[in-house]
């Protein structure tokens, strides 16, 4: 399966699957198999990732989001869900945790659907929305690559119940993210902030994962 990069003319090929995402699935890998290949399929034609994406797309995205699967519990609310990373990701590998996937964009939520239907995920919802707008709480709230803290914590800690936390998905400039966030941390009742560095020495891409608590 490959796919055209027309900025550069050549052939990108999909990553091959690493051999640690049999273990990190356990018995739910053939389902994160089908996801991955209708992504890397259906992924640049639907405007859900880019073509250079496809050959790092089990180690970047996939593996990325599924090494932080054993932070969660309850239910779980993925703001800004897209692709279904980490949402989807998350709800295969956790069968056992509920997952609201909240995304405004029509596309986007139709292919959430889809997959969801597909890959027969009792454990999770779609909902057309912004964040703004749900009106409801959750015991975790997440996020991956939706936008900076400062302007991520406002949307998503208002979804978070009474000491529920949130579990961010960051990139290596989240330590200056916090920082330009301070005030609105502390507007939101966002409290015990660290940064944890998830799948050191398993997976290629390590995780940053931002964890805090939200108060009332």
């Amino acid at each position: 399966m490959v796919s055209e990069d027309a900025g550069r003319g050549d052939v990108a090929e999909v990553e091959a699957e690493p051999a640690v995402a049999a273990s990190l699935f356990g018995d739910r890998i053939a389902l994160a198999r089908q996801f991955t290949a209708a992504l890397a399929a259906e992924g640049e034609l639907r405007g859900l990732i880019g073509p250079l994406e496809l050959p790092r797309l089990w180690t970047r995205h996939v593996l990325n989001s599924a090494i932080a699967a054993p932070l969660f519990s309850g239910s779980v609310a993925d703001v800004g869900s897209g692709a279904g990373l980490p949402g989807l990701v998350l709800a295969i590998a956790r069968p056992d945790v509920q997952f609201t996937l909240i995304e405004p964009m029509e596309r986007r939520v139709a292919w959430l659907e889809e997959q969801v239907a597909a890959l027969g995920l009792d454990n999770v919802r779609v909902m057309r929305a912004r964040a703004e707008d749900v009106g409801l709480e959750f015991d975790v709230v997440t996020a991956r690559a939706v936008s900076a803290m400062r302007t991520l914590v406002p949307i998503t800690a208002p979804l978070v119940r009474d000491g529920g936390e949130l579990i961010l998905l960051k990139g290596h400039n989240v330590p200056a993210e916090i920082d330009a966030a301070a005030k609105v941390l502390k507007k939101h009742k966002v409290t015990d902030v660290s940064v944890e560095v998830v799948g050191e020495g398993v997976i290629a891409e390590p995780t940053r994962v931002v964890r805090a608590r939200v108060r009332a």
